[in-house]
């Protein structure tokens, strides 16, 4: 996910105590979320960032909680995903961290795939890796993770929030995420189906689109001017359509045909609709034409003004062209009339 996000902001991963290249000893036993928090500023320090967006999963969740709450001068938006305002309480963690400290990981290893992922669905490197971490660092972040509960601090936050659920995550489920989203002033909630714990691995497309969807300026700007072009039917009915396969391509068009350049006020949306029926007939493009001329009638176009165009293209793209394009263009005018 960190590539594709990477295509429009600086995107900086880091690893917990303990886990992947991470030292386990910058965290000890009776760890608080506010000591991870404190190694998060010092990494953004370290790099030079003075305000960052902030994503985090489960116990990652939490420390961009903390942060949003009692470093807001730091975050300019946060998304939680698959974590908690709290993780039910001291007492499980503490025998969690016990059992690591005294067995290591292997026995929590072989239940990863029942805590992360629906029936059927697994990643071996991540319980590799699970399998692999420092269990002094685990056991530390345990400590944390049962120290935690900021629930009465929520209303603190208030950089624009979104929270993200998976719908078959036992370890935090909706109901914890409706209740930081109900708390956050103007957080939104976004739950995915056909996930559990970890979703960015087991629905990354729509983790993805809801991320795309908070950070990015361009997708918001997009979606608005979208509507305003095409009119809300249009892309409600496109929205509904979406499945996992074309999320990504919609998140596309949104970020940047719409987000990006049809809000370049170098041109007027009168001047864009005129190039881009245009184009749609250099390339044949009868169906999309449709959609455009309809789109050009918003944008204020008369059917004399769009006539005008086509009779243009006759002369650069061809007749036959020009013909279909006619065809085309005074069935819709037709409709739009009736």
């Amino acid at each position: 996910m960190a590539p594709e996000l990477s295509v429009t902001h600086r995107v900086v991963r880091f690893d917990l105590p303990g886990h992947g290249g991470t030292p386990a000893g910058l965290i000890g036993p009776g760890a608080t979320i506010a000591d991870l928090a404190g190694l998060v500023l010092t990494l953004a320090d370290s790099l030079g960032i003075e305000r960052f967006a902030y994503a985090g999963v489960s116990l990652g969740g939490a420390i961009g909680q903390y942060l949003a709450v009692h470093h807001p001068e730091r975050v300019s938006s946060l998304a939680v995903i698959c974590s908690s305002a709290h993780f039910n309480g001291a007492k499980p963690w503490q025998e969690r961290a016990e059992l690591v400290r005294r067995e290591g990981l292997a026995g929590l290893a072989e239940t990863a795939d029942a805590r992360w992922f629906t029936p059927g669905f697994t990643v071996p490197e991540l319980v590799d890796d699970h399998r692999n971490a420092d269990p002094a660092g685990y056991a530390a972040c345990c400590d944390a993770l049962g120290a935690f509960d900021i629930r009465e601090d929520l209303h603190r936050i208030t950089v624009p929030t979104l929270v993200v659920a998976g719908r078959e995550d036992p370890a935090t489920p909706p109901a914890h995420l409706r209740e930081i989203a109900d708390a956050v002033p103007g957080a939104s909630l976004t739950e995915i189906s056909g996930a559990s714990h970890l979703a960015v691995v087991e629905r990354p497309e729509a983790v993805l689109a809801a991320l795309r969807g908070h950070f990015d300026g361009h997708a918001r700007r997009g979606m608005e001017v979208r509507r305003e072009v095409f009119g809300d039917a249009y892309v409600d009915r496109a929205q509904t359509r979406q499945t996992p396969f074309t999320a990504r391509f919609q998140d596309f068009i949104s970020r940047y045909a719409w987000g990006e350049i049809w809000t370049d006020p170098t041109l007027t949306r009168r001047e864009r609709s005129m190039i881009t029926l245009t184009a749609l007939v250099a390339h044949g493009h009868y169906d999309e034409l449709a959609l455009h001329v309809r789109a050009a009638r918003r944008n204020g176009l008369t059917p004399e003004e769009i006539g005008a165009v086509l009779l243009q293209t006759a002369v650069y793209c061809g007749v036959p062209a020009a013909n279909s394009a006619f065809a085309t263009a005074q069935r819709v005018l037709a409709e739009e009339e009736a």
